[in-house]
């Protein structure tokens, strides 16, 4: 059972938040009856779930680094994998999930591990398409870390395939996102792509 706060004030609520009254007259459209004690706070929660699940907008790149890049003199490859993630998906606002996979080649710099998950984690917790935060997720480190190349493997379930429409459980999708070295030298993207794990998704 969800938690209740029967004492959350919608005026005490971020002003940045959805208003609880858009979601009262989306659970009052199929009928229900918003008085009944399952119900009577879903809506003051509901808000508050949505602002969580998009916080990534009032994040920048900056704040979530906080300057964790250090030098060094290992040009080889980083690799992080198996990184837990969820997101909405920007079409019907049902969640996909998966795992991030991200690997890049130093130039002098890297950046702290927890870093990586963070960036993850802020364009995650945004309106997304699974192709576009892949790429995102790239971009973000190579503007950090300047780095020779860097490529993101992303494997997720899509509630909106799932739970409606083609209603396909079992599928998953794998996007991939390869810049610098790990785009033009095919070598780098084979050793890369070979210490990826399969999808257990």
């Amino acid at each position: 059972m969800c938690d209740s706060n029967s004492n959350a004030s919608i005026s005490n609520l971020d002003p940045r938040l959805p208003s609880p009254d858009l979601y009262a007259k989306l659970i009052a459209s199929t009928g229900e009856d918003l008085n009944r004690p399952g119900l009577v706070d879903t809506p003051t929660r509901a808000a508050k779930a949505f602002g969580y699940l998009t916080q990534g907008y009032h994040q920048t790149l900056e704040e979530v680094t906080n300057n964790a890049v250090f030098p060094t003199d290992n040009p080889e490859l980083v690799l992080i994998h198996n990184i837990e993630f969820y997101s909405l998906c920007e079409h019907h606002l049902l969640p996909f999930y998966g795992v991030a996979h991200v690997g890049y080649l130093p130039d002098g710099k890297v950046i702290g591990l927890s870093k990586v998950a963070r960036i993850i984690d802020m364009y995650a917790r945004r309106l997304q398409i699974q192709e576009n935060l892949s790429k995102q997720i790239a971009d973000a480190i190579m503007e950090v870390t300047n780095c020779r190349g860097v490529a993101v493997v992303m494997d997720a379930s899509h509630m909106c395939m799932m739970m409606r429409g083609v209603n396909k459980q079992l599928s998953s999708t794998r996007t991939t996102a390869m810049l610098g070295d790990f785009k033009t030298d095919i070598q780098a993207r084979n050793e890369f792509l070979a210490a990826v794990p399969a999808s257990k998704i």
